[in-house]
This record gives C-alpha cells, sequence and structure tokens, in this order.
C-alpha cells in the first residue's frame, strides 16, 4: 500500500485504490486517494517549509540537487521495478533512459542555476539589476507514460529555483514517485519541501485549487489542461503547459533512406506510441512513396508490441483503428489486438499499425490517438510537404528526412513546432528550451527557460548620487 509523503513522512490517509500492471491487467499495488485534508495538509507542510528554502543560497540548494541524483543512483533498480511494475515498459527503455534521464536532470540543473548570473543595467547615475525570487508552492502534475522522467524534469528547476512542491503522479504509475520520496527521506532532504500526494483527477483539482498554491506545471492532455486554466483563472496563476502533439515527419526524396525508415519505426513505435513527441502523421515524397510504405509496414511487423497504460486506452486507440477503416484507410499492417497465447493476452496491448489514404481533413488526421499508429500521405514539393505538416491544430515537435544541408535549414525554420529534428528523434539537449505551439502547450521547460518559470524577476533601480566636485 502506498502512503502520500508529507513534511517528509509517510501519511495514510484516504481510500485505497488499485493500480494495474499493464502487461497482464492484474492489481500490483494499491494506493491511498488524497482527499481535501490530505491535500490541505501537504500543501500546508510545503507552504511551511518556502521560507527557509527559499532563503537558502542557490549553491546549497544545487548541493540538494546532487544529493538526490546520488539517491536516484543508490534506488536505481527500486525505481526500474516500480516503473516497470506500473508501466509495462522493458527494461531496455526503463534502465537505459527514464531513470538515468532522472538523475541527468537534477545534475544538470544543479550546474545550470548555481553558474546563472544576474542581469545588470547601466545608464548615467543610474543602476538597474534584477534579482529572481521563487513563485512558492509549486502544484507538479505528472502523466502517465514517462512517469519518473517527467516527475524529475520538473521538479529539479523547480527546487533548485527555490520553490518546494506538491506533487501528485498519474494515478495509473505511482509506484516511482512513491520510490522517490523515500529517497528524499533518506537523503534528509527539509521536511516540506517535496510533498507526494496520490489521487485521480479530483485529488488533482483540490492540489489545482488550492489558495496556496502559487503555481501549476502540468504535462498531459489537451482538455485537461484547458480545465486547468479555468481552475486558475480568478487567481492568475503562473502555468506551464506540455500537451499533447499530431506531430508529423517529412521524408525527402533525398534522404538516407535506411535510416529515414529506422527513424520513422522509433518515432512511431516507441512506448507502444504513448511519448507525446511520437510520430503520427507521416509525408514522404511521391518518388519514394511506395516504397517507404512497404518497408515501414514490414518493420512494424517486426516491432515487439507493447501495452497501452490501462483498458480504457487501449478501447481509445482500438476506437481509432476502427475510425480509420469507417473513414475509407488502408491498413498496410495491424488494426487490432495481437493474440500471444501467454499471460499477456490479459493485458493492454494493440497490434502496431500503419495505415494511409485518409483525407488531411479526416478525423483520424485531426485527432491525437497516443498509440503505436502513423498514417502515410505522399507529397510532391517541399512547399506542399510544410503545408501539409503545419495543416494541424497542434504543434509540438516535428522530424525531417534529408541529406540536403539547405533544405534542413530552410525546411526546419519554417514548421510550426516547438522542437523539429532533423535526421534523428528524441535527442535533447536538457539546457534548450522544451515545449509546443498551438494546442501543444504554454511556456517551455529545459535550461533557463525552466528556472524563468519558476521564479519571477524583481527589478531593482538605483539612482547614483553624484559626488561633490
Amino acid at each position: 500500500m502506498l502512503t502520500h509523503f508529507i513534511g517528509g513522512l509517510p501519511v495514510a490517509a484516504g481510500h485505497p485504490f488499485p493500480v494495474h500492471d499493464p502487461v497482464t491487467g492484474a492489481v500490483v499495488r494499491q494506493a491511498h486517494e488524497a482527499d481535501p485534508e490530505v491535500v490541505d495538509r501537504a500543501v500546508r507542510a510545503a507552504r511551511e517549509a518556502a521560507r527557509d528554502w527559499a532563503a537558502m543560497p542557490v549553491g546549497e540548494r544545487a548541493g540538494w540537487m546532487r544529493r538526490l541524483a546520488e539517491g536516484i543512483e543508490s534506488r536505481f533498480d527500486d525505481l526500474v521495478a516500480a516503473e516497470i511494475a506500473d508501466t509495462g515498459k522493458p527494461f531496455d527503455q526503463t534502465g537505459t533512459l527514464d531513470i538515468p534521464r532522472g538523475i541527468a536532470h537534477f545534475r544538470a540543473f544543479a550546474e545550470i542555476a548555481a553558474q546563472r548570473p544576474d542581469d545588470a543595467y547601466h545608464l548615467p547615475g543610474v543602476l538597474s539589476y534584477t534579482v529572481r525570487r521563487p513563485l512558492g508552492v509549486v502544484a507538479v502534475i505528472v502523466p502517465w507514460n514517462l512517469p519518473f522522467l517527467l516527475m524529475t524534469w520538473k521538479l529539479a528547476p523547480a527546487l533548485v529555483a527555490g520553490n518546494t512542491v506538491v506533487v501528485k503522479p498519474s494515478e495509473s504509475t505511482p509506484g516511482s514517485a512513491a520510490v522517490f520520496a523515500e529517497i528524499c527521506a533518506e537523503a534528509g532532504l527539509p521536511p516540506g519541501v517535496v510533498n507526494i500526494i496520490f489521487g485521480y483527477g479530483a485529488s488533482g483539482q483540490l492540489l489545482v485549487e488550492h489558495p496556496d498554491v502559487d503555481g501549476v506545471t502540468f504535462t498531459g492532455s489537451t482538455r485537461t489542461a484547458s480545465t486547468i486554466m479555468r481552475m486558475v483563472a480568478d487567481r492568475v496563476k503562473p502555468i506551464s503547459f506540455e500537451l499533447g502533439g499530431k506531430n508529423a515527419g517529412l521524408v525527402f526524396d533525398d534522404c538516407d533512406l535506411d535510416r529515414a525508415v529506422d527513424g520513422a519505426v522509433q518515432s512511431v513505435f516507441t512506448n507502444g506510441g504513448q511519448v507525446c513527441l511520437c510520430t503520427e502523421r507521416l509525408y514522404v515524397q511521391r518518388s519514394i512513396f511506395e516504397e517507404f510504405c512497404a518497408r515501414l509496414a514490414s518493420r512494424a511487423q517486426e516491432v515487439e508490441p507493447q501495452p497501452m497504460i490501462s483498458l480504457e486506452h487501449r478501447e481509445k486507440v482500438l476506437s481509432y483503428y476502427a475510425l480509420a477503416r469507417s473513414e475509407g484507410a488502408k491498413v498496410l499492417t495491424g488494426g487490432g489486438v495481437p493474440a500471444f497465447n501467454d499471460h499477456r493476452d490479459s493485458g493492454y496491448f494493440v497490434e502496431p499499425t500503419v495505415v494511409t489514404g485518409l483525407s488531411e481533413w479526416s478525423r483520424f488526421n485531426r485527432e491525437e490517438i497516443f498509440g503505436p499508429v502513423c498514417h502515410v500521405a505522399p507529397f510532391d514539393s517541399e512547399t506542399e510537404a510544410i503545408d501539409l505538416a503545419n495543416n494541424s491544430d497542434y504543434g509540438l515537435a516535428a522530424t525531417l528526412w534529408t541529406t540536403g544541408l539547405d533544405r534542413a535549414h530552410r525546411v526546419a525554420q519554417r514548421l510550426e513546432a516547438g522542437l523539429v529534428w532533423v535526421n534523428t528523434w528524441y535527442l535533447r539537449d536538457l539546457r534548450t528550451p522544451f515545449g509546443g505551439m498551438k494546442l501543444s502547450g504554454i511556456g517551455r521547460e529545459g535550461g533557463l527557460q525552466s528556472l524563468d518559470f519558476y521564479s519571477e524577476p524583481t527589478t531593482v533601480t538605483i539612482k547614483l548620487e553624484q559626488p561633490d566636485a
């Protein structure tokens, strides 16, 4: 049974709820659901710790970030096991990306914050400079697809900037957050700096609406983000949203075709397509369209299916497979549920799927599916490719496959996306901005952009008196 972590201590309160293993459908753990009293207790603990934590020199806070990174390393196996149990991911993703990236987040933001200079401006007889102060108490709402990676992505900059936090992980994936709570206690982190509560959307709503929460950072669906915006509107709380996508990939006929196919397989099917950066729309220059489709469909048949996070989400993805057929799609491969003839048949799997033949205005091509599926369509010119890619309400990420240096720069700068990868995918420098345009989000995370969100500038201007002659 997982308990909340409030003020440095475990708190067992609220009704228990089950957490399922997506691979088998079995219950793997239970957690307490935060009620109004628990949420208020967590926010009060964060508020009580906020003044001393904010007053601590940034170098000392950076030292705490390094200690937390060391704590993650010491509990590496426990975190991997918790993440696999909740998400069904293979070790080669959880053990080589998700948990190591959490370590990197704390170390990277420790260095970025410790080395950040203050701004100063001079006019004759005038000195103006800026100091940054933390927001205060930040609500951190974490999704289920990359639970530990995205939690630490938000926690590291929020904490090193001087905020205290209340974290609510997804009800589907609370395990690694519970282990992290133990890491905070083992490291001796001051009580109340990090608080973790569990529960469904109602618990998150209580947290977001709490009057003593000063800012909200959320990764998840655009629909939920719109709801959060309405919740915080009256108090005008700062918000940072990293939301959904209907990401496009452009494949030009001068590409390295082997590399482009490999990249498409990775960007479409990683984690069962349950990554906000995954590609759901592929546009391929007509001269190589048939060959690309054949090779992608063949490779998709070799992809090991990954479970959807829940039965509900599996049914959603399958409903889009049915929608594609009803809208007239040609299914090149997949489109159903795999049969394993073992314990996985009780899990939440769908087949990796490739379709073509749909209108750009079909629901299938307009709505985020968040599963292992893409639609492939041909294009004739560079201008057409750009227009097709930008014809979306979303603008999170895009991929571009070409060996033409001029084309790579020219096209990348015209794509309406917060991130553009050229001849690669999912490659990140933690110092660079991360986030989306349009319905894909508000604000940017990463590097100084994260520190800017989690703090507010105060400008101090001093009139310098001139000495007597």
